[in-house]
């Protein structure tokens, strides 16, 4: 496979599409009345909401991006509350999402497509809060994303990001999806395009699904260090017993916030 960003691209277009999958669901007009009211809760796992004091205190005024965050939820949701929201995804469709909600709600919301790891369009020192929700899993290389977050937040800005426990790559994810089976089968750090059996490989690139990518927490949290950032705030979070076997046992997700002196 040639270009996995494209690839990723036109997979999570499909989700959209399918309106299947839970992460591509407009938010409704209760919710943002609730928001534009002052009341909100989102997350950047699956289930905890983010503390509030991991948000500005104020965001009225504040330059927000949203990092491979589209889908109609959490960027209407904080353009309701006063931020100017910038919606940054690689999927269209999940940035038309956000531009539904806008356009039925009466938000303004900017979109732009393109590669997390790459936002040269921006100027240094462009935002002053960064929303990275669980989406770093469909990209290859971590530290050009953590760079480029770095580079285009103001001193004194916050990134606060979610991603996945490691340990869940490391499991035949057939076995543990299907059959509730944790059996170790994959070293870390885990790619889709690597470590797949092109069979298995082909099943998912049959269905049009994204394919996934396992980093470390070196990768992760330590790649966040590396880029500049000060890891001020940390949780654990779970997904489902449905969605993982894994979950019985351990948390399942990570949420961070890093800050930019």
């Amino acid at each position: 496979m040639k270009d996995i960003v494209e690839y990723n691209s036109k997979a999570w277009d499909s989700e959209v599409s399918s309106g299947e999958n839970e992460w591509t669901q407009p938010v409704s007009s209760e919710e943002i009345e609730k928001a534009q009211n002052g009341e909100f809760s989102i997350v950047l796992t699956p289930n905890l909401a983010v503390p509030r004091d991991w948000f500005p205190d104020e965001f009225e005024g504040v330059d927000l991006l949203g990092l491979a965050s589209g889908g109609g939820q959490q960027m209407p949701i904080l353009a309701a509350l006063g931020a100017n929201v910038t919606s940054f995804d690689n999927s269209q469709k999940q940035l038309e999402q956000d531009l539904f909600v806008a356009e039925r709600d009466g938000l303004e919301i900017k979109t732009e497509q393109g590669d997390a790891a790459d936002l040269s369009r921006f100027a240094d020192e462009s935002f002053d809060f960064i929303w990275h929700p669980c989406s770093n899993c469909f990209m290859p290389e971590l530290q050009p994303v953590w760079d480029e977050a770095y580079r285009v937040l103001r001193k004194g800005g916050t990134l606060v990001s979610g991603f996945h426990n490691p340990i869940l790559y490391i499991f035949d994810r057939k076995k543990d999806y299907e059959e509730k089976i944790l059996e170790v089968r994959y070293s870390l750090p885990y790619s889709d395009l690597e470590h797949l059996p092109e069979n298995e490989k082909q099943e998912y690139v049959d269905r049009n699904e994204p394919l996934d990518f396992g980093h470390t927490l070196e990768q992760q949290i330590g790649g966040q260090i590396k880029a500049g950032f000060v890891i001020t705030g940390f949780f654990e979070d779970y997904w489902s017993d449905e969605a993982t076997a894994l979950n019985k046992h351990s948390p399942t997700f990570i949420a961070t916030k890093a800050e930019k002196f």
